[in-house]
């Protein structure tokens, strides 16, 4: 399913729906961020999706790491959350979902990258080629949070 992101746009759709869902900030040993090539947007992003029923959220990070990269992982902290109403997404079954995103850092612990139906492409970038992909606002946010080290406290937005 396609999907339009809009982004402190005043012709924004209205949100009708809020998904708790989750992003991933893992690095390799190299320093090297695991980033998929989204197939809904046509962006590059941080892996994540959807919180279910039944499932802590950390679970939600490794099962959703695993599914869009092949690369399992284990959850390290919470680099933030990030709730702008001014981010919204809108879908072709006319969805229109706030953003409501728990960004944590993980290390990876195993697997071997692929894609899924998610993503497109998958690798790991060096964060001093981050700025030749593109990547929506919103997530350059996350990344640029998740890479700080100098962070105490997650950020709350």
């Amino acid at each position: 399913m396609r999907r339009v992101d809009y982004f402190r746009d005043p012709n924004a759709p209205k949100a009708n729906s809020v998904v708790p869902s989750v992003t991933a900030v893992v690095r390799n040993e190299q320093g090297d961020l695991l980033l998929i090539h989204k197939t809904d947007n046509d962006l590059w992003a941080l892996p994540g999706g959807g919180h279910d029923a039944g499932e802590s959220i950390a679970q939600t990070v490794v099962r959703e790491v695993h599914e869009e990269t092949g690369i399992q992982v284990a959850v390290d902290d919470i680099v933030g959350l990030y709730t702008d109403p001014e981010h919204v997404m809108k879908y072709d079954d006319g969805e229109v979902r706030q953003q409501f995103s728990i960004c944590f850092r993980a290390h990876p612990t195993g697997g071997e990258i692929r894609t899924s139906s998610e993503s497109k492409e998958v690798r790991w970038v060096a964060p001093a080629n981050l700025d030749k992909l593109d990547i929506h606002p919103s997530m350059r946010l996350r990344i640029t949070h998740g890479l700080d080290a100098s962070r105490t406290a997650p950020y709350i937005g």
